[in-house]
C-alpha cells in the first residue's frame, strides 16, 4: 500500500517540485495539491492522507496555523524558505523541516523519518492493544477491543469480553487507568463498558453485548451525550 501525501504550498513552482518528488518514489502516491490551506482544510475534511507537506508563510492561513486547526494531523513537513520558523515548527511534532530549496536527498532524509515513526507507531500499537491480569493463579492475556464490559464484585473486578469472564484481584479504578479513554466509558460506580460494544440505552439502562447494566443517574446526561452526541436521526 502506498503513503498518501498532500501538498499545500502557494508557491507553484514549488508545488510542481515537491509533487515530482512524490512521482518519482515509487512507494508515495500524490493525492493533491492545493495552493490554499483553506481549501486544503476542506479537502482533509472528507479524506485522509499519511503525509502532509506544508509551507509556512501562505497568505490565507499560515502553516502553523493550519496545523492547529487539524484535529488530528498527518505526519507534517514543513518546506519553507524561513529558517527562523524552526523551533516553533519542532514544538508542533513536525517530522522535518525542509529548507527551501531542497534536494531529492533531502526530501528522502525526510520521508525516512516519516517511516521510522510509522514503524514505531505500529510497534506500540501492537503493544498496547492488551493487558495482562493474574486469573486463577495465571497471568493471562486479555486483549482490549474484545472486552465488553467490567464489573466490580466486591474485592474482584469481572472482566467481561466476548468469549469469557475473568475474575482478578484489582480494583476498578485501577483496570480503568490502564484502558484507552477513547474505548472504554463508566457508566455507573460499578461499571465501565466498552463503546464498541454498545447494542441500546434505554432510560437508566444500557445494553452491553446482551447484558443489561444499570446506568448511573448521576452519569445518565454525560454518558448519553459520550455515546450518543450528535449522531441521533430524529424526525424534524
Amino acid at each position: 500500500m502506498k503513503t498518501k501525501c498532500l501538498v499545500v504550498d502557494d508557491e507553484p513552482l514549488a508545488r510542481k517540485g515537491l509533487e515530482e518528488f512524490i512521482e518519482q518514489t515509487p512507494f508515495l502516491e500524490h493525492t493533491g495539491s492545493f495552493s490554499s490551506a483553506i481549501s486544503a482544510l476542506e479537502f482533509l475534511k472528507q479524506h485522509t492522507i499519511d503525509i502532509l507537506f506544508l509551507d509556512i508563510q501562505m497568505p490565507d492561513m499560515t502553516g502553523i496555523e493550519f496545523m492547529k486547526a487539524l484535529a488530528n494531523p498527518p505526519q507534517v513537513l514543513f518546506t519553507t524558505a524561513h529558517r527562523e520558523f524552526a523551533l516553533e515548527g519542532f514544538e508542533l511534532n513536525v517530522v522535518d523541516f525542509l529548507l527551501k530549496p531542497f534536494s531529492y536527498s533531502r526530501f528522502l532524509r525526510g520521508i525516512q523519518k516519516t517511516r521510522i515513526i510509522s514503524d514505531l507507531s505500529r510497534q506500540n500499537e501492537a503493544r498496547e492493544n492488551h493487558i495482562f491480569i493474574k486469573c486463577d493463579g495465571m497471568i493471562v492475556k486479555v486483549f482490549i477491543d474484545a472486552i465488553t464490559f467490567i464489573e466490580t464484585a466486591k474485592d474482584y473486578v469481572k472482566i467481561h469480553t466476548v468469549d469469557d469472564t475473568y475474575l482478578t484481584l484489582v480494583s476498578l479504578k485501577q483496570i480503568e487507568k490502564e484502558l484507552p479513554k477513547e474505548k472504554f466509558i463508566r457508566v455507573h460506580r460499578y461499571y465501565l463498558v466498552a463503546y464498541k460494544h454498545i447494542d441500546k440505552l434505554e432510560g437508566n439502562r444500557i445494553y452491553v453485548a446482551g447484558n443489561q447494566i444499570n446506568m448511573s443517574r448521576a452519569l445518565r446526561e454525560h454518558v448519553y451525550q459520550a455515546i450518543i452526541g450528535s449522531k441521533l436521526i430524529e424526525r424534524p
